[in-house]
């Protein structure tokens, strides 16, 4: 991929209404970087406000324990932005913000993310729309620690996971997720993880391939997770 493609606001979500020059202004307007594999683009101690979009690669979303145990809360794709909320309330970050893998990011100052919003209430309903599915996906978390326990936020996490790639009554998630990242997901355990992973294998609702995870029973999947939620 050359340097101009990786330089490109075309595929990110915010600006899909919006035509070329003023994709063009919007471009200009943004400091690019480009980081390596696991390099740190946000430190939540950081006193920063720009809001970043991501044109190559992808970041993860983090924070940290007293003990310094990881807690991952998103992945970010091509596509995707984030430093949104500090841009818009001016109070400190909220997370760190890690690449995975060779990532190029533009920047852009808060004060021109504002304008932004202002000149083009497309882009500003977007973020709203965007920020609703935060609140949405933190509630949803919040209730599965309040009343899951580490096998079944295991499999509240995988189900997530497959819905994003759902087929009928099955999915196919790609990459094979790993162990260590979903149990920063759920607040558990590599072991704990794995144990699930085996279990669901035994009863014929996951099969392993080469480079992905077949989910092969959805249905029975949602129900193991809606019975322990008391839904």
């Amino acid at each position: 991929m050359g340097t101009d493609s990786k330089r490109n606001l075309a595929n990110v979500s915010l600006f899909q209404e919006l035509d070329e020059a003023s994709l063009k202004r919007i471009a200009e307007r943004c400091r690019w970087h480009t980081y390596g594999d696991h390099e740190m683009i946000i430190d939540r101690e950081s006193e920063t406000r720009d809001v970043f979009f991501v044109t190559a690669g992808k970041v993860r979303v983090v924070n940290y324990s007293l003990s310094g145990r990881e807690i991952a809360f998103d992945d970010i794709d091509v596509g995707g932005f984030f430093g949104e909320l500090a841009a818009l309330d001016g109070l400190p970050r909220s997370a760190t913000i890690v690449a995975l893998g060779e990532t190029t990011v533009a920047a852009l100052a808060p004060s021109l993310f504002v304008n932004l919003l202002e000149d083009h209430p497309e882009v500003a309903l977007r973020v709203m729309r965007w920020l609703a599915h935060v609140v949405r996906t933190a509630s949803e978390r919040i209730m599965d620690l309040s009343t899951l326990g580490a096998h079944n936020r295991v499999h509240a996490e995988l189900l997530r996971q497959a819905r994003a790639t759902a087929g009928e009554n099955q999915a196919e998630i790609r990459p094979v997720p790993v162990h260590g990242d979903i149990a920063s997901r759920v607040s558990t355990t590599r072991e704990t993880v794995a144990r699930v992973f085996s279990d669901l294998t035994r009863q014929g609702l996951i099969k392993r391939q080469r480079d992905a995870l077949l989910v092969l029973d959805l249905d029975r999947l949602e129900e193991m997770v809606e019975l322990f939620r008391g839904v």
